[in-house]
């Protein structure tokens, strides 16, 4: 899976400390990001290679974190060349870029970007919020508030009936291509709880076994993801929630129309299927 950048690690202590020449500077504009793609992949612009692009870069920066002794930092304003040999590229690259500790970073430091965006101003009383400097939090001067990220938890379920899964399509969503149902688990339940209510409201089934297979933080939507196998408890009839999903049927184990990926907790869930491992 795109966490999966073994034998590098990810150090994602708040480690303030300032930037040199050959840090990383990770840039980005809503959904797109600094990168320039070459033979070996991606790779980021480092301080040395845009700072005459501004003046105030190694004084306006964020720490966020490093992978092995590389240390990011998210920047907050270029004067972008147009020949530059750096490009703003949407996120969705991560998903199959290499090498793959600097997808994994970048979709980490885009996660991290939305976070610092969207709590520029204090939710209680309006005011600008500050970047604390002894850890990853921010804080209202005048009210007290304080911000920590915020991670979603979500399910991804693999409904089982013997030999078959439930496979399911979005509706209303780029992305076409097969998945297993997925929610996000409210207040006041469990995971398991979740569940069991997804699969209910999505296809109207009930389900047993409920066991639990294994997570992945998923920053494209700033989720920890947590998968799921259960079993058909009952009638196999789907009853469809269109508003969520465009289809749901069941394959059999040898007609699967899916190929293994390495981004994807739910690929990976349903490739094991696939191949007996379940």
């Amino acid at each position: 899976m795109i966490q999966d950048i073994e034998p590098r690690h990810l150090n994602n202590q708040y480690d303030p400390v300032p930037p040199d020449k050959d840090s990383y500077a990770l840039y980005y504009e809503e959904h797109a990001v600094l990168l320039k793609k070459t033979e070996e992949g991606i790779t980021f612009p480092r301080f040395r290679e845009i700072e005459r692009l501004n003046e105030e870069i190694y004084e306006d920066y964020i720490y966020l974190f490093s992978v092995d002794d590389e240390r990011y930092y998210l920047v907050q304003e270029i004067n972008r060349e147009p020949l530059s040999e750096f490009t703003m590229e949407n996120t969705e690259v991560f998903r199959n870029a290499d090498p793959q500790y600097h997808a994994f970073a970048g979709i980490t430091g885009y996660q991290l970007y939305n976070w610092y965006k969207n709590h520029k101003y204090c939710g209680r009383c309006g005011k600008m919020m500050r970047r604390s400097e002894k850890e990853r939090m921010l804080y209202c001067e005048d009210c007290r508030n304080m911000e920590y990220p915020k991670i979603c938890p979500a399910v991804i379920i693999g409904v089982t009936d013997g030999n078959r899964i439930l496979m399911s399509k979005y509706a209303g969503r780029a992305y076409k291509k097969y998945a297993l149902l997925a929610g996000f688990t409210e207040i006041g339940e469990t995971v398991e709880q979740t569940v069991a209510r997804e699969v209910m409201e999505e296809v109207g089934l009930k389900v047993k076994n409920i066991r639990y297979y294994k997570s992945q933080p998923w920053a494209f939507s700033d989720t920890l993801l947590m998968g799921f196998y259960c079993d058909l408890d009952g009638e196999d009839k789907i009853t469809l929630d269109q508003d969520e999903l465009a289809l749901a049927e069941w394959f059999e184990r040898e007609e699967i129309p899916v190929e293994p990926s390495r981004d994807s907790l739910t690929n990976e869930m349903i490739i094991r299927f696939k191949n007996g491992a379940v």
